[in-house]
């Protein structure tokens, strides 16, 4: 079977030219696409997270993958070699349009599916590595790992969204639709405003605000 694997990071994005492009590489080669697969979503989510990781289970020896690009797969090299080597494993083919890449049945594609998954393998390792020793080097200097029990980590999913929040705030827009805009639960943007300062600093009118609960 061929499938098409179409990929946007945002909702401005489209996917009808990557739509195209894979249909008009496919008619050219005399392929017909058995199955779509689009999705919209940041190419730095894992591929077991997203539709990919589906597809990846689904895929079967003989199969082929076509997309417009190898960044389409993923947003860093490990992870794209890590697909690669799934795919090279089962024996299934990934061909990309702008780069040219058939990675198929022949020599060359296994020589890199072995060195994918090899490479894989060595940095998850050295990954697992690094983190241990860090953490060892914190312990012997005394450093308490990890936090209290119910406190937020400084480092969240909303860091750094501040400004945003207090825009979008200004402007009257409801916590729930910035929740909706930053991909996240009302109750953790709420959570996130409060111990950041960002609640109780606007009009009083804000119907979503109400004094005596938290969102």
């Amino acid at each position: 079977m061929t499938f098409g694997y179409v990929r946007v990071s945002t909702d401005k994005q489209t996917v009808e030219n990557q739509r195209f492009e894979i249909t008009r590489f496919c008619a050219a080669e005399g392929l017909s696409i058995d199955g779509w697969i689009e999705e919209t979503i940041s190419g730095t989510k894992n591929y077991d997270k997203r539709k990919l990781g589906q597809l990846l289970d689904r895929v079967q020896a003989g199969d082929l993958i076509v997309c417009a690009e190898l960044s389409r797969l993923g947003r860093s090299l490990f992870m794209i070699m890590e697909i690669l080597s799934i795919c090279m494993s089962k024996e299934c083919k990934v061909w990309t349009i702008k780069d040219g890449y058939r990675l198929g049945e022949d020599i060359q594609s296994k020589v890199l599916a072995f060195a994918f998954g090899l490479s894989a393998e060595i940095e998850r390792d050295l990954i697992s590595q690094r983190t241990k020793e860090a953490l060892e080097r914190k312990r012997a200097e005394g450093m308490k790992l990890g936090r209290p029990v119910g406190a937020l980590s400084k480092k969240v999913k909303l860091s750094g969204k501040e400004d945003a929040i207090r825009v979008l705030r200004a402007e009257g827009t409801k916590w729930a639709q910035i929740a909706r805009l930053l991909h996240v639960d009302r109750s953790t943007l709420v959570r996130f405003a409060k111990t950041r300062g960002l609640w109780g600093n606007f009009p009083p009118q804000f119907s979503d605000c109400p004094k005596t609960e938290a969102g």
